[in-house]
């Protein structure tokens, strides 16, 4: 696990690089870009109103009433749904304090972040490119993403995933094929703990997120997710975490993870991202040219027919 170090950040920005100053200055305009088009009218006590803009998806994660969280946003293929456990609407209540345009400053920040954590200074502009549609949505799968990547260090932030997606969760998969089971209790540990705590605070909005999942169990997503279904991605998903793990290939947790999206939001792919960190510059060379020789030889045999 590879995400960008202390040292690395204070070492790139002494002597920033030409792709650096690009990406910070692509990340800059980006961050203008969301917050100038998102709707400002939006109120913390209707996240719900005004127009569809940019930040659609970050209205998920703004204006929650906390004594009855899902009231409004049951239906997850809506604008503003919140299909996600009360433990994560507890943990990000500080940003719910903020008006809506610094609430979209700061949670566009921490995505533009997180682009960083996982290409480092060289790869970021590639990754704030391939990352543009979900940062411009505003959803939470580049965060996700940083949590899968340092689930190898730190198991604990494997919570973040079990307490917002779930299913994505099939990636713990990896502990237990290989046998790890102490960092497999650890995620499961530290997400039990922050249940029991969230449990305790408001006991009735986990029924009511139980409720909310069993209303919403088979639903598959828009027009804008790719029309593969759960049942179909999940075992793929599985079954890539299964041929990785014995070989080490620790660049299949995030990708078996994404395809166990709830639905496969095109913005999601993102989560390709997480690939960077746990491979070397060798082996992404080396798998590129694979790719490109599968393509030409492919190609190949189609113009011969």
């Amino acid at each position: 696990m590879r995400l960008l170090p202390a040292r690395s950040v204070s070492r790139a920005l002494d002597r920033p690089s030409p792709r650096l100053l690009a990406a910070l200055a692509v990340a800059g305009l980006l961050w203008v870009a969301v917050i100038l088009g998102s709707d400002p009218t939006v109120s913390v006590t209707d996240p719900l109103s005004g127009h569809l803009a940019w930040a659609q998806d970050a209205r998920s994660y703004f204006g929650f009433d906390y004594g009855n969280l899902y009231a409004g946003r049951t239906d997850w293929n809506a604008v503003g749904a919140y299909p996600y456990s009360p433990a994560f609407a507890q943990l990000i209540w500080p940003l719910n304090q903020l008006p809506w345009p610094l609430f979209v400053a700061t949670w566009t920040g921490l995505l533009l972040a997180a682009v960083f954590l996982l290409t480092g200074p060289e790869l970021a502009i590639v990754g704030l490119i391939v990352g543009a549609m979900e940062i411009a949505g505003g959803n939470v799968s580049l965060l996700l993403t940083v949590a899968i990547v340092a689930g190898f260090r730190w198991p604990a932030t494997w919570a973040l995933v079990l307490l917002t997606k779930i299913t994505p969760g099939i990636g713990l998969l990896w502990f237990a094929f290989r046998r790890e089971w102490r960092s497999l209790s650890i995620a499961l540990a530290a997400t039990a703990g922050i249940v029991a705590v969230s449990v305790v605070i408001a006991p009735g909005l986990w029924r009511d997120w139980i409720d909310l999942l069993m209303a919403n169990a088979g639903k598959g997503g828009t027009w804008a997710a790719i029309p593969v279904p759960l049942w179909v991605r999940l075992p793929a998903g599985m079954l890539l975490i299964a041929w990785g793990a014995p070989r080490n290939q620790r660049w299949v947790v995030p990708i078996g993870a994404m395809l166990a999206l709830p639905a496969l939001w095109y913005g999601s792919l993102v989560m390709v991202l997480g690939v960077i960190p746990l491979t070397t510059e060798d082996e992404r060379r080396r798998a590129w040219e694979r790719v490109l020789g599968f393509v030409r030889a492919d190609g190949g045999l189609a113009g011969e027919a």
